[in-house]
């Protein structure tokens, strides 16, 4: 009978746990390669608290902002907003954004945001959740995608935000670069 010592046991082991726990390794990051990538725009029409508002209206301000700043600090918005391939508003939307977003800062315009890009359309089904802060002062500003389903089922990557266009408090377009780095 063969006797196995306490360091012969160990480099057995070890050559048994070894293959199984490089085999469990993710694959490298490559961040410079995106397996989806999507450009859209994002509309957000503000609810003026008009009559004739109420059929073009896409969002509305769910806690008014607070008197601390002249930045709508704590301002909280809920929003189901178009989501087209075009610049247009009243371009046919491929998805709706729906979710919030507040403003958080008092020395300067900032935003939270947490939503859900919802696609319906004959190209995706499924959805992408995004959420982040948008330093509306920067020119792009990168929010995190931080799931999906349908098409999208648990995908990561990056949404970075470019103001297209900012009409006041009551209208802005958002250009969305989305890059999808993990992909099922």
């Amino acid at each position: 009978m063969t006797t196995f010592s306490p360091k012969s046991s160990f480099i057995i082991l070890a050559l048994i746990i070894s293959p199984s726990v490089s085999a469990t390794r993710a694959s490298k990051f490559q961040a410079e390669k995106p397996c989806k990538r999507m450009v859209l725009y994002y509309h957000d029409k503000l609810f003026d608290g008009t009559e004739k508002d109420k059929a073009n209206a896409t969002s509305v301000t769910a806690a008014n902002a607070s008197k601390l700043s002249d930045t709508n600090f704590g301002m909280l918005v809920v929003f189901n907003d178009p989501v087209t391939i075009d610049d247009k508003f009243h371009s046919p939307p491929v998805a709706r954004a729906q979710g919030f977003y507040f403003y958080d800062r008092k020395d300067t315009y900032t935003a939270w945001f947490a939503y859900t890009l919802v696609f319906n359309s004959s190209e995706h089904k499924g959805t992408l959740n995004i959420m982040g802060a948008d330093l509306m002062t920067e020119k792009t500003r990168d929010l995190s995608v931080v799931g999906g389903t349908g098409d999208f089922f648990m995908a990561r990557g990056i949404a970075t935000f470019q103001t297209d266009t900012f009409q006041g408090l009551y209208y802005f377009r958002l250009k969305m670069d989305i890059k999808l780095y993990e992909c099922y």
